[in-house]
């Protein structure tokens, strides 16, 4: 297939770099939902299940990198000194981001990126990937290979948005946590791969823990509210282990108008979309009781597999933002366990003006802050706020949730009965007592004054027909005169 340059993907030229086209959001998977949100890219078609996923972010349509797209701020700087990628990069300074990192840049921790690989190439990358692999059946062992047609920069894009380490000092584009180590598992969307999605996510989730993740971020939907029962496993794995899961809400742009799972699995940080001006976007977010927090999901950076930079849009980047915000938290705060991580982000974060409620179907608890999350005194909990999964599995899942009863390491023995109250053995031809008091006796009796009474009747009528009867005469006859 033909892949065109295009209104698809910024392309924003950089010093020492050659420019290159990046393929355009062409037409991939049902579901991918990031991508129909953009004007001017096809919608997804050819899902085929309901656990299809779909990415939560795409390349947003293209624009000048000096105008500003909304009339207050420039998507970039256009002072000739400035750096482009920096400069673009607003999220850092309006979300407190950058007075977060004069206390950590999250050092010491590891953020686990389930998506479609991080790409080996970019610079950005150069010593923040500590290690990976490939649950998609087709990517590289190392989970470096971008897996996918159209959607293979993804895992790029949300990667550089958690810890890319720039080209320089104060060049490039940087993550939110910048010496944070990253795991690169790679999965596949839709048809890439012929491994069951709900499979991949279930192992993905597992090796990430077993490989010392301290923040796993997931940027896709099922568009479902329900989820496939091997995900309870997976992420009760994760959440027994004490590692924060952040899952993106999804955007409205590509049908998702309520968040779906894994965003509605309890215990997960769900993440919601803002635009610059701090109000919910329309295209690029979601709503729904289960998001925790909300972050930007408009004019987002992201370093593509090879290397180049893009504008996208979509709650697959404001996941990877909150991600990084909770290692620079779980850096600072090495004692507290994924459940207070969860619980300073949602506490610490800033109203939002929309808000209606706290929580709000649309902003959660607020917009993130990353230096009070960081730095500010909350109390601690007991629990996570965001839910309990083991509570839901056992009121919804009751024949999985039932312990086995234990073997008893001596056999029981089980008392003798009393005898039982059983009649006499005897032939049921005999007469019992009752059936001789109420049956047999009154029957004979009975029969028997029946028979007297007719000999009785009988009798009299005889006696009365031979007294009407003539008497026969005592003289001889003549016609017989010897008789």
């Amino acid at each position: 297939m033909h892949l065109r340059a295009p209104a698809g993907i910024l392309v924003i030229r950089m010093p020492r770099r050659a420019r290159r086209r990046v393929p355009a959001a062409l037409a991939i998977a049902a579901l991918l939902s990031g991508i129909a949100a953009l004007p001017g890219v096809a919608d997804a078609a050819g899902a085929t299940a309901a656990a299809t996923p779909s990415i939560t972010g795409a390349p947003a349509a293209e624009r000048s990198a000096s105008v500003a797209t909304d009339g207050r701020v420039p998507v970039v700087d256009p002072t000739p000194t400035a750096d482009p990628a920096r400069a673009a990069e607003y999220w850092l300074d309006q979300y407190g981001i950058r007075s977060a990192w004069q206390t950590t840049r999250g050092k010491g921790t590891t953020i686990a990126v389930i998506d479609t690989g991080i790409g080996r190439g970019p610079v950005e990358f150069s010593g923040a990937v500590v290690g990976g692999t490939d649950f998609s059946g087709v990517g590289a062992s190392d989970g470096r290979q971008p897996v996918g047609a159209v959607d293979a920069n993804h895992g790029s894009w949300v990667a550089s948005l958690a810890a890319a380490r720039g080209t320089g000092p104060d060049t490039g584009m940087i993550g939110v946590a910048p010496e944070a180590s990253l795991l690169s598992i790679s999965i596949g969307f839709g048809a890439t791969s012929s491994v069951p999605f709900v499979q991949q996510v279930a192992d993905a989730m597992r090796w990430a823990v077993d490989h010392g993740a301290d923040v796993i971020n997931l940027s896709f939907t099922t568009n479902t509210l329900t989820w496939d029962r091997a995900w309870d496993d997976a992420f009760l794995y994760a959440f027994d282990h004490d590692v924060v899961v952040v899952v993106a809400a999804g955007n409205k742009g590509s049908g998702t108008d309520e968040v779906g799972a894994p965003a509605t699995i309890p215990g997960v940080l769900t993440v919601g979309g803002v635009g610059r001006t701090e109000v919910a976007s329309e295209e690029a977010s979601t709503q729904g009781i289960t998001i925790g927090i909300s972050a930007p999901s408009e004019q987002l950076l992201g370093v593509s597999s090879d290397g180049q930079l893009v504008q996208w849009n979509g709650t697959s980047g404001a996941a990877p933002i909150v991600a990084g915000i909770a290692a620079l938290v779980r850096a600072a705060h090495p004692d507290l366990d994924s459940n207070n991580v969860i619980n300073r982000i949602i506490r610490t974060a800033r109203p939002a003006a929309g808000a209606t409620s706290v929580p709000d179907e649309k902003y959660g608890y607020g917009l993130v802050d990353a230096n009070a999350a960081v730095t500010g005194s909350v109390a601690s909990v007991d629990a996570n706020p965001m839910g309990n999964l083991h509570e839901w599995v056992r009121l919804f899942r009751r024949a999985d949730a039932s312990p086995a009863p234990a073997p008893s390491s001596s056999a029981f023995v089980v008392p003798d009965l009393p005898e039982a109250d059983r009649p006499d053995a005897r032939s049921p031809l005999l007469p019992s007592t009752d059936t001789l008091l109420y049956g047999s006796v009154p029957l004979a009796a009975g029969t028997l004054a029946a028979i007297l009474v007719a000999l009785g009747v009988t009798a009299a009528a005889r006696r009365i027909r031979s007294e009407r009867a003539p008497r026969p005469s005592s003289r001889p006859s003549k016609e017989f005169p010897h008789l």
